[in-house]
């Protein structure tokens, strides 16, 4: 069984007419978020461009959660668009329209249409963390090794 959290989410005007986030399946984790730019008018996301595309949507999150804006593994798959920012972050206390910046790594134009599915937005819950300064760290077998060095 899912875990349930209450999210107060506002529809802006112009928003007006697009259906809400949905899972699309019983076990999906996301929400999908669709763009909200003027019909008839599409965004057209050139090659190696990125852009804001409004959701004309805010939300109210409990504090303790956030909303992480992820990219749609089809949208990637088979146009190269994804979330720049990926995953962005809605904060609790954040009361603005989500918006999703996306970015074009294929290589051709790509029309963003009103009502097009464009990102996932997953609720999660955040753990605070008490930073605690200290004059050493304690040891381990992988030490300061970096990128790559547990791959050896």
């Amino acid at each position: 069984m899912n875990a349930v959290v209450r999210v107060e989410i506002r529809q802006l005007p112009h928003g007006e007419g697009l259906a809400l986030p949905a899972y699309q399946s019983a076990h999906a984790a996301g929400l999908d978020l669709l763009a909200a730019v003027p019909e008839g008018a599409p965004m057209v996301l050139a090659p190696g461009k990125y852009a804001l595309v409004p959701t004309a949507l805010t939300i109210a999150l409990p504090p303790g959660f956030e909303a992480q804006v992820r990219p749609r593994s089809g949208l990637a798959a088979k146009h190269g668009i994804t979330v720049l920012n990926s995953p962005g972050t809605v904060d609790a206390d954040y009361r603005g329209e989500i918006g999703v910046l996306l970015i074009n790594h294929g290589d051709a134009p790509f029309p963003i249409r009103r009502g097009e599915r464009i990102a996932q937005m997953v609720i999660a819950a955040v753990v605070m963390a008490e930073l605690v300064p200290v004059a050493t760290l304690s040891a381990t077998d992988r030490g300061t090794g970096g990128f790559g060095s547990t791959g050896r």
